[in-house]
């Protein structure tokens, strides 16, 4: 374990300076070129599957109250709408047609990577006796992680003048660092849709190996876990009009009160945990007495651990096709965006086998 200047004590089953004192990429670190080959090896169709849903799905926001589905808008050229714009209006020699257009996007609406900087905790770092909001390997709420202090830096339907500048940034921990690593090897399908179908289970450790022993699913040291519930397939049948009690009460998710699931998580040596519901974990958590963190899974994973999270994505397709060839792996390419200074990302992943 390293020491850090930003830190003293580090939370108990954390790994903060294990990858370096600076460290920002927690265990994409473990993501090597070793692991590139192994998910090379697993290629043998090269038959690929887009594991993205459409990014206006869900629909709506029954999902999550602050998010919106993107919105689409046309550039400005010379006082008009840049969309079926004939450039023969500002320059009559010409013969082109032109369409130029930008997007208002949530960045975690739909399919998407949680960034490290996605979930922190009140922890006494400094050893000072009082808990502070820091966040993996220590970097600090407010300093390296910043944002408006008012509603008028924030959001943006309802808000008639928005300033072109950013109010919030990750100055550490962004997902550009994730985007840098290229998020590239072998991935592990865990299919409990086809042992729970859509039943609403929280699935705890005992659980999730059962599982994966009567699969014969092994996951390694480097390895990405991609959890199929059937969640997202049920969103793309609901056509962009979810039902609040289905999406309530529909499909696996992690019970992330689980310390025995939690410590498989450290133990496996995962470097990043996908599934295709919406958190991967139960929403809400189990009830637990006293002071505890309401998201525990992404606490262990996001804040002491330094294990992105994947969630909705769409995973049937290729769960299915990997039932049926009675394989469980396969290479994953999932890189987010570089975009610096956020917080989470919309992703492509492209899964081949």
């Amino acid at each position: 374990m390293s020491t850090s200047p930003r830190w003293k004590q580090r939370p108990p089953g954390s790994n903060w300076g294990d990858f370096g004192p600076d460290d920002q990429c927690g265990r994409m670190n473990w993501l090597t070129p070793e692991k590139v080959l192994q998910g090379m090896a697993e290629v043998r169709t090269g038959h690929s599957f887009n594991l993205s849903l459409p990014l206006d799905f869900p629909g709506g926001n029954v999902l999550n109250p602050r998010r919106q589905p993107p919105v689409l808008r046309p550039t400005l050229r010379e006082g008009q709408p840049n969309m079926n714009y004939q450039l023969w209006c500002s320059s009559p020699d010409c013969t082109d047609v032109i369409c130029d257009d930008l997007v208002i996007m949530h960045l975690q609406y739909s399919t998407q990577w949680d960034g490290l900087a996605h979930v922190g905790s009140m922890f006494d770092a400094n050893g000072d006796g009082l808990p502070e909001p820091v966040y993996y390997n220590g970097f600090k709420a407010g300093t390296d992680v910043v944002g408006p202090r008012s509603a008028e830096g924030a959001g943006i339907f309802g808000f008639p003048d928005i300033a072109r500048e950013s109010t919030s940034q990750a100055k550490a921990l962004g997902i550009e660092k994730m985007s840098e690593r290229c998020v590239q090897g072998r991935a592990v399908m865990i299919d409990l849709h086809a042992h729970l179908s859509r039943e609403r289970v929280r699935v705890d450790f005992d659980m999730l190996m059962e599982i994966m022993r009567k699969d014969q699913v092994v996951v390694e040291h480097g390895d990405m876990v991609c959890l199929h519930t059937g969640f997202a397939q049920m969103l793309l049948e609901m056509n962009k009009n979810p039902d609040p009690h289905a999406v309530e009460h529909s499909c696996a998710v992690l019970e992330g009160r689980d310390d025995k699931l939690l410590q498989w998580i450290t133990d496996s040596g995962l470097v990043a945990l996908i599934a295709d519901n919406y958190a991967v974990e139960g929403l809400p958590s189990t009830p637990q007495p006293g002071s505890c963190a309401s998201l525990p899974l992404h606490e262990h994973c996001l804040f002491k651990l330094g294990v992105h999270l994947g969630e909705i994505w769409h995973l049937t397709p290729l769960a299915e096709h990997l039932r049926q060839a009675g394989r469980s792996r396969f290479l994953l390419t999932a890189p987010p965006l570089r975009l610096p200074g956020a917080i989470g990302s919309p992703a492509t992943p492209i899964a081949t086998v």
